[in-house]
C-alpha cells in the first residue's frame, strides 16, 4: 500500500538550509545569548552543589548544627538545592521568552519559507 499523500519528513543532515541558517547573524546571536545564560548559571549551580557535597563530607560538625528542632544546616542546604534549581529554571524561562524565542521564531519562519512549509 502506497501512501502518496504522506509527506516525507525533512532530512536534517547535510541539507543546505541548515548550513545557511547556521551562518546567519540571528543564529549566531541566538547561540551567544543562550551560552551567556547557560554557561554562568550552570557553573554557579555546580559550584553551589559541590559546596554542599564538600561541606557534607568535610564539615560534618557545621552541617549537623541544629537550627530549629531536628532541622539542621545540612537539611536546609539540601532544600536550597531544590529551590535554586527551580529558581534557575524560572530565570531561564524568562530569559528564553525575552531573548531567545524571538530569534528562534525568525529562524523558524525563514526555515519554513525555504522548505515550503
Amino acid at each position: 500500500m502506497s501512501d502518496t499523500n504522506h509527506q516525507q519528513p525533512h532530512q536534517t543532515s547535510g541539507h543546505a538550509i541548515y548550513e545557511e541558517l547556521s551562518a546567519t547573524d540571528d543564529f549566531k546571536e541566538l547561540r551567544t545569548r543562550y551560552r551567556a545564560f547557560a554557561i554562568p548559571w550552570t557553573v554557579a549551580f555546580l559550584v553551589w552543589y559541590l559546596l554542599y557535597v564538600v561541606l557534607s563530607i568535610f564539615a560534618t560538625d557545621f552541617m549537623s548544627i541544629r537550627l530549629v528542632g531536628n532541622i539542621n544546616v545540612a537539611l536546609v542546604f539540601g532544600l536550597l538545592q531544590f529551590a535554586s534549581t527551580f529558581l534557575i529554571a524560572w530565570l531561564y524561562s524568562r530569559h528564553a521568552g525575552k531573548a531567545l524565542d524571538p530569534l528562534a521564531r525568525r529562524l523558524e519562519l525563514r526555515y519554513n519559507q525555504e522548505v515550503g512549509r
